[in-house]
């Protein structure tokens, strides 16, 4: 039996990030714009500490301009929310990430909360995710499920009438996917921990995105012969060697046996999560300025 097609999202991610410089460098020239992203880090989780940095490497590669903020673990709360207003009213910055998680001390909804709508290029704003579940135009989409239709899209040009079913309810990636499916037609199912006979579920979907954070949770044969399989998760187990390794939700020699297409962990959905910062950042900067998007 053939197995299935490796979905590359890094290849994907390098053909967003060169149609995005593209994009920065018009942009610079006709209109005299140079987009701007201001990422906030706070205290010094290692994981995180590596995002920023390759977000804020990436942010320049393109071309735009990078704000970094590092602030110490045991800030305050308000002044970190004094921060945010300030690049809120900045000029320059365009979009800003504050990076998750934040120190235990610190509301994670009250910050998220202050961050200008039309700035968060995350999409975690109450009010852009208000505007994705009701296809309101102007919604800044956040950038993990954004990136995972595309690499749906990538291998599935037209999602009409097919079943996708999104394993995680989470505000980041779960409820955001499920309403990103249903725009292009989808049939679409919301499984979580509390589903009753998962496995059958799954063995139904056309499209399976698999966001819960359960290593390998999800089998060979839960999946549906020929299925799309976009799995978010990033989970580390230990590897033979005594060190560790990452692995996915989906048990992937299992799901490869069976699906049609498949995304690795890693180099699948992370690389395109990344570059989808950076187009949103662009049509921030565009919107804000009142200039027809690029096609990104």
């Amino acid at each position: 039996m053939t197995k299935a097609d490796i979905i590359d999202g890094k290849a994907l991610a390098a053909a967003l990030r060169e149609s995005v410089r593209d994009g920065v460098e018009h942009l610079r020239m006709s209109d005299r714009l140079t987009p701007g992203l201001a990422v906030v880090l706070v205290g010094e989780d290692a994981a995180s500490q590596i995002y920023v940095r390759t977000k804020t490497r990436q942010t320049e590669e393109v071309g735009m301009k990078s704000f970094a903020h590092h602030l110490p673990e045991d800030v305050r709360e308000e002044d970190l929310l004094t921060l945010i207003r300030g690049l809120n009213g900045d000029r320059r910055v365009h979009g800003i990430l504050v990076q998750l998680p934040l120190p235990p001390h610190i509301r994670t909804e009250a910050v998220l909360a202050t961050v200008d709508p039309d700035k968060d290029v995350d999409g975690f704003h109450v009010i852009n995710a208000g505007r994705l579940a009701v296809g309101a135009a102007g919604a800044m989409v956040p950038c993990t499920p954004l990136g995972c239709m595309k690499m749906v899209k990538d291998r599935l040009p037209d999602l009409t009438g097919l079943k996708a079913l999104v394993l995680g309810r989470s505000n980041i990636v779960g409820k955001p996917m499920a309403n990103l499916l249903l725009a292009e037609n989808c049939t679409v199912t919301i499984a979580h921990s509390k589903t009753r006979d998962l496995p059958s579920e799954c063995r139904q979907a056309d499209i399976l995105v698999a966001a819960v954070g359960r290593a390998q949770m999800v089998r060979g044969d839960w999946i549906k012969p020929g299925a799309t399989i976009i799995d978010v998760g990033i989970n580390r187990i230990p590897a033979d060697n005594g060190k560790t390794r990452l692995v996915g939700d989906v048990n992937f020699n299992e799901a490869r046996e069976v699906a049609g297409a498949i995304t690795p962990v890693p180099g699948g959905v992370g690389p395109m999560t990344v570059a989808c910062l950076l187009r949103n950042t662009v049509v921030a900067a565009c919107r804000q300025r009142d200039i027809e998007p690029p096609e990104l």
